[in-house]
């Protein structure tokens, strides 16, 4: 019993070591707190903003080659070529023209954080050129009510993102195909519809 009693007194934690533990605990943990809530500050801009350095807004831009550690943006795949275009549905709707001979191709609308809103590529599309209207609901409420001629040609995308970018990548099979894929980057339109 006198074991215990003394193994118990080893033990023994004063009350005021306890409450530094508490008093280091809350001051840890306000830190912690702290530091979650600055992340944001620290990060990067938005991919919409990244997108934004490459050239005017509503104008296709085509993107350097992807070589290691240099890539202009993440996750870009390096045996395609890329064009990418920002844009605010804010100053109305946007057409999209493209055109790609290549054994591969998509077109991607992404919003304001780099997530994808709508994708087609050359298996889910009817042949090599592609015309897509970007548009809101009430934009394309009021369109309804004076079409634009054409309009059936088109793939129409109804979004209530803003703000976003199209990505528009060809694969690259070998060198022959470079010319011919760069001219079609180049080529692709990004712009205004006549007025609505």
């Amino acid at each position: 019993m006198n074991d215990l009693l003394k193994k118990l007194q080893d033990f023994y934690i004063s009350p005021r070591w306890v409450l530094w533990g508490i008093g280091g605990l809350l001051v840890a943990g306000i830190i912690h707190v702290s530091i979650v809530l600055s992340v944001p500050a620290y990060v990067p801009d938005s991919p919409y903003d990244r997108v934004g350095d490459f050239g005017a807004d509503r104008n296709f831009q085509v993107l350097p080659p992807i070589l290691p550690r240099s890539e202009p943006l993440p996750d870009l795949d390096p045996s395609m070529r890329h064009a990418i275009c920002r844009y605010s549905l804010e100053n109305g709707p946007l057409i999209i023209t493209t055109y790609a001979p290549s054994p591969f191709w998509s077109l991607g609308l992404f919003n304001e954080n780099g997530q994808v809103t709508y994708s087609l590529n050359d298996k889910t599309s009817e042949g090599e050129a592609v015309r897509m209207l970007v548009l809101t609901p009430q934009q394309l409420s009021i369109l309804r009510e004076n079409p634009p001629d054409d309009l059936e040609e088109m793939i129409v995308v109804e979004t209530d993102e803003l703000k976003g970018f199209a990505l528009f990548r060809a694969f690259v099979p070998s060198n022959a195909y470079l010319p011919q894929i760069s001219q079609a980057l180049r080529s692709a339109t990004c712009s205004d519809l006549p007025q609505i």
